[in-house]
């Protein structure tokens, strides 16, 4: 039976929202867009993988560590090679770095004709939640090549507000492209029948508040003073706990729901323990887009870090997280 309810919506897929995006500005050259086209098209490979792992038998340890120290899942090496492969394909992409490899991959060296782009990305956030069939997902980054960079490492240290766009998929009940070309935070989800992602929020707004905390409380005995009084301090008054232990899967939770997501300093990790490159830079531009806030905690001086302030020395940096909604996040940074 026909609904007689009319369609207020028009169908907007991410290759078309792309497009529009590039014809605001005239003096683009489709670069971006074809690197953007790349990685929906990389989604749509990795998300058939990841609903098809029991059945291929591609889940648990591939064998090897990666260069974090970390055993690779079977589906991290998969994913990686699927994101070289496509992204290597685009003219306008100069390098590739991924949180998997020990060195950025240099797929054109010449320095001459159009501008170029970088792309760093997490292949798989999250893929020991794959052997329990939960939400995983790829972060990515993109910053335009310096050219007079010395190398191809010295090319990708760049902060995080050198972004020309930054997003993640995120592989659950259904596959979410949420991505932000620095005018604020857009979302799209793939419809199999038609096999295109569409998009079903524009310019995201994350809640300025909402009594919600993600963060791995069994590491809490080992977190810093502060965050051990922020989390004394949010369950006396009525907050609840959220941790799925896949980033994307956390994030995107906040960006909808609101919250605070944290990965403080351990005994273990000094520094924080996820990826400034890879991981913070990426979600913080998201959150940043969508009214939120993202920083690294206090500095010497005791002032807050903006995370997209932060100029990297090498690509495999670490940091600490605390992004979310506004007041969130301002009531973490009052107890550090």
């Amino acid at each position: 039976m026909l609904m007689d309810t009319p369609i207020h919506k028009d169908i907007v897929t991410l290759q078309s929202h792309i497009l529009a995006q590039q014809d605001k500005n005239p003096q683009s050259t489709g670069t971006l867009s074809w690197i953007l086209s790349a990685l929906s098209i990389s989604a749509k490979v990795i998300a058939d993988h990841v609903r098809r792992a029991r059945l291929e038998d591609v889940l648990g340890h591939a064998g090897a560590d990666n260069v974090q120290g970390e055993q690779q899942q079977k589906l991290d090496v998969i994913s990686n090679e699927v994101l070289i492969r496509t992204l290597g394909s685009r003219e306008g992409v100069a390098i590739v770095a991924s949180e998997e490899n020990e060195e950025p991959v240099i797929i054109r060296n010449d320095t001459a004709g159009e501008r170029r782009y970088c792309v760093l990305f997490d292949p798989l956030d999250g893929s020991s939640n794959l052997d329990v069939c939960g939400g995983v997902g790829t972060i990515f980054s993109i910053l335009r090549q310096d050219r007079r960079a010395s190398d191809a490492e010295a090319s990708l240290l760049q902060p995080g507000e050198q972004q020309v766009a930054a997003g993640y998929i995120l592989y659950g009940s259904s596959t979410v492209f949420c991505v932000s070309l620095g005018d604020g935070v857009d979302m799209f989800v793939l419809d199999p029948a038609i096999g295109a992602f569409l998009r079903v929020e524009e310019k995201l707004k994350i809640p300025v508040a909402n009594k919600s905390y993600s963060l791995n409380e069994g590491n809490r005995l080992s977190f810093p003073e502060g965050y051990r009084d922020y989390l004394a301090w949010a369950q006396e008054n009525g907050y609840s706990s959220r941790y799925v232990g896949a980033m994307v899967a956390d994030v995107h939770r906040i960006l909808l729901k609101g919250g605070v997501f944290i990965y403080p300093p351990t005994a273990k990790a000094p520094n924080g323990k996820l990826r400034l490159m890879y991981e913070a830079n990426p979600m913080a531009m998201l959150i940043e887009q969508a009214g939120g806030k993202a920083l690294a905690g206090l500095d010497s001086n005791g002032e807050a870090q903006r995370i997209m302030a932060l100029k990297p020395k090498n690509i495999h940096e670490r940091c600490t997280v605390i992004l979310g909604s506004p007041d969130e996040v301002d009531h973490v940074v009052r107890h550090l």
